[in-house]
């Protein structure tokens, strides 16, 4: 479809999500409380049906760019039924056919597919949104992965996402203000610009494996730089089993390394290097028999800026400490509490505690039966998010969906580990960078 077809059909979209909620208001001027409560929960259902099907029609940088809805799904004003419609948005499309995305590798890289590669599978491993990826094989006898951008994404996302904000906008979804809301796409957007730069791709894999190159427990792939382009992206293929495999199949042993090495990692990235794998889902891991963990698609990686990290840790480590003065201090430097204010900060500091079930120490099963977290979230999300007191910094829009991801992948792996002990161990690491001490 043409980039004037997809504005059309995503502006007539908007124009109906917008104007329905706009009869719904004059049709409540006659209506009880009960029934206008009743008729907008059904218009939310509705409305999140068509976006999905919407979006999915259009595929390619749509359907991406719909997911940038559950980066914010907690902030949206309707009903679980929506929301589970809403979460039907995934990343998978239909395959593109062998002679276009061949004619594309050859652009790109220079030459003729046969002589480029010694051998390359025309079916793909996988279709995604943004791209397709085909297993091959180079000239030295190295095995690969061909990751090829669609054609025609570059020019679509940016105005996908402003269409999909103004939808969501103008159909009351999100109730937080509108420097929040601007702030949390122009922070999807700057993320969605780098996933669909292969050169920026490739620099966040070698950057990782430098970090990760020594560590036993996680591979990183390797890039090929002679056969890359912000448009191609080669690099080492890796074998291993994907998630739900690997619980069915694993021992005990390599459940319990694989899901301490994910925690573990994540933390020591981001406390220690000030960079994570934004894009945690259970696609972007290979588990080895042995419980070692590799780790695909660098497209979504954020980095921080290690005063902001030092605030977060200290955050996170009062409350785990039940210092509660302190971590108040630090949510008000963080920008998450905009003002003193007690009602706020009883709120703020109940989300903390329920967030940080899994860290108060000693050894904790994740998805055991002790953890409760994601239940106790639950509750306080709604007085959290009505509170204009307490904000959401835009760091906390892919940080806190790669720790709900991380989190939500552990609770099938259900290692057993003193995730107190890991944080503090990773955050010392913050604390000596920074320069700071812990108080109290």
């Amino acid at each position: 479809m043409s980039k004037l077809g997809r504005l059309a059909k995503l502006g007539s979209l908007t124009t109906r999500v917008t104007g329905s909620y706009l009869g719904q208001q004059l049709a409540g001027l006659m209506q009880n409380e009960e029934q206008r409560k009743e008729a907008v929960g059904k218009l939310h259902v509705e409305n999140a049906g068509r976006i999905v099907q919407n979006l999915g029609a259009l595929k390619g940088a749509a359907m991406k760019v719909g997911q940038a809805v559950a980066q914010v799904v907690d902030t949206l004003d309707m009903p679980a039924e929506a929301k589970a419609v809403l979460g039907k948005l995934h990343d998978k499309a239909e395959p593109v056919a062998w002679e276009v995305v061949k004619a594309r590798i050859e652009a790109e890289l220079g030459g003729p597919v046969a002589s480029l590669f010694a051998e390359i599978d025309p079916s793909p491993l996988g279709t995604a949104s943004l791209g397709q990826v085909h297993a091959a094989r180079l000239p030295d006898g190295s095995d690969v992965v061909v990751k090829v951008l669609h054609a025609g994404v570059e020019e679509a996302v940016h105005s996908d996402l402003s269409a999909l904000k103004n939808m969501l906008v103008g159909g009351r979804f999100l109730r937080r203000s509108k420097a929040e809301i601007d702030a949390w796409f122009e922070e999807i957007d700057a993320r969605l610009a780098e996933e669909i730069d292969y050169t920026n791709e490739a620099g966040n894999l070698q950057a990782f494996r430098r970090v990760l190159l020594n560590d036993p427990d996680v591979i990183v792939p390797r890039v090929y730089e002679g056969w890359s382009t912000s448009k191609v992206l080669t690099m080492e293929r890796l074998h291993g089993k994907p998630l739900a495999s690997f619980v069915a199949t694993g021992t005990p042993e390599a459940r319990q390394r694989a899901g301490t090495a994910l925690g573990r990692t994540f933390f020591d990235l981001f406390y220690g290097h000030r960079m994570i794998h934004a894009d945690p889902h259970p696609g972007n891991f290979l588990f080895q028999p042995d419980g070692r963990l590799g780790l695909l698609d660098f497209g979504c990686v954020r980095t921080f800026d290690l005063e902001w990290v030092a605030d977060y840790g200290a955050c996170a480590i009062y409350t785990r400490r039940n210092q509660r003065e302190l971590m108040m201090r630090h949510a008000v430097a963080l920008g998450a509490l905009s003002e003193r204010n007690a009602a706020s900060e009883e709120t703020l500091w109940t989300l903390g505690r329920a967030i940080g079930i899994p860290f108060r120490g000693g050894a904790f099963t994740t998805g055991g039966p002790e953890d409760d977290a994601h239940e106790h979230i639950a509750r306080i999300m709604p007085k959290v998010m009505i509170d204009s007191r307490l904000r959401a910094p835009k760091e906390l829009v892919f940080l806190h969906r790669a720790l709900g991801g991380i989190y939500s992948i552990n609770k099938q792996l259900q290692p057993r580990t003193d995730w107190g002990l890991v944080i503090e161990a990773a955050y010392a690491r913050t604390l000596k960078d920074a320069g700071r001490t812990l108080e109290g």
